[in-house]
């Protein structure tokens, strides 16, 4: 049986919206036909997407990108189920017109992620008994997304409730809510990407291919540095251009059967990484690791 695969990039390449500093000056049109000459066919939304596929759709068919999921910053570990159905509410609408895989669900409520001045030791901890509870929200929530046509993607994140390998167990023991699986997040909070493949490979139904610089991260200061110094100073990047191997990852991956998207996934400072350039770079390694892992990719 032959793996099917498609390859798609995020916009945060381009424009980073907790990092005005680090964001390109390009348009949407610009920013789609790069990720189409680099051979991408998807595209996650950003800040610059008009959500309404009326708009957005015949800009997209110019450069032959399709929407391949995109960022809702939740609240469910605090909030109400109720308020967040309708915070979601037209994100969803748009995504099911977008024909999207599904919209990846990143839990901000306690997350230091974006707060500049935030070390990255004060990330939130929760007990047994609060995941728990949490992953019973997540649950229900994740079903009424699903039953009402556009299912979601939960990211473990760096500096956010559910960080590190033992966390994200944790979650998922106590939810059923599908998994984004993101190479790069997953290497940064110390865990071991391929136990992680191996142990909750059914429920990863979205891949992220962020690769790390390790020299960078294992230079941090945990106990001062924020993850937005950690992004500042170059933590991550693009496949082929950091330290992680996505042979042996994608590899992993195929053996467990996973088919969807791959999505590149690295923000950085475009200046110094010009985006076009790194994203070929990314969808070339990306491309030869797959072909050996036995993927067929969709042009």
């Amino acid at each position: 049986m032959v793996l099917k695969a498609k390859l798609g990039i995020a916009p945060i390449a381009w424009w980073n919206d907790d990092l005005a500093e680090l964001s390109d000056d390009v348009s949407l049109e610009e920013c789609l036909r790069q990720a189409a000459l680099a051979g991408l066919t998807g595209m996650e939304t950003g800040r610059r997407f008009p959500m309404d596929m009326a708009e957005l759709g015949p800009i997209l068919n110019r450069h032959g990108i399709s929407v391949c999921g995109g960022w809702f910053s939740g609240l469910l570990l605090d909030g109400d189920i109720e308020v967040e159905k309708e915070r979601i509410a037209q994100q969803h609408a748009f995504f099911k017109a977008a024909n999207a895989p599904c919209i990846v669900y990143g839990e901000t409520a306690r997350s230091v992620q974006g707060e500049r001045h935030t070390p990255l030791c004060a990330k939130p901890k929760l007990s047994e008994a609060e995941m728990a509870a949490y992953g019973r929200k997540m649950s229900d929530f994740a079903d009424w997304c699903a039953a009402n046509g556009m299912p979601l993607a939960y990211h473990h994140h760096m500096a956010a409730a559910v960080e590190t390998e033992e966390e994200l167990d944790l979650f998922l023991k106590h939810s059923s809510v599908p998994l984004l699986f993101d190479a790069g997040h997953m290497a940064f909070a110390g865990g071991d990407n391929l136990r992680v493949i191996d142990t909750h490979a059914k429920r990863i139904s979205h891949v992220h291919t962020k690769d790390v610089r390790m020299d960078v991260i294992n230079g941090l200061d945990r106990s001062r540095e924020s993850f937005l110094d950690a992004v500042i100073k170059g933590a991550f990047t693009v496949p082929g251009d950091g330290t992680l191997d996505f042979e042996v990852i994608v590899k992993a991956l195929a053996d467990k059967g996973y088919e969807g998207w791959f999505v590149i996934e690295a923000e950085q400072d475009p200046i110094k990484n010009p985006p076009l350039i790194m994203a070929r770079k990314g969808r070339a390694e990306l491309k030869r690791v797959m072909d050996a892992a036995g993927y067929e990719v969709s042009q």
